[in-house]
């Protein structure tokens, strides 16, 4: 895992194509915000959990 220390407004890049902002921070709680094409679905890890398991 690659771990990246990002402060408020600064983002990161995934493979030229999605782009990763911290929006806000907030005590224990950060906000992102994600832009990616269209044909890229973004998830919270606990959604695309359940969707796999549904899957089976």
């Amino acid at each position: 895992m690659l771990v990246l220390s990002r402060r408020e407004n600064e983002s990161i890049v995934i493979d030229g194509r999605i782009e990763v902002t911290i929006v806000d921070i907030r005590s224990k709680r950060v906000r992102v915000g994600i832009t990616a094409p269209k044909d890229i679905t973004v998830h919270r890890k606990e959604i695309q959990d359940k969707i796999e398991k549904n899957k089976k």
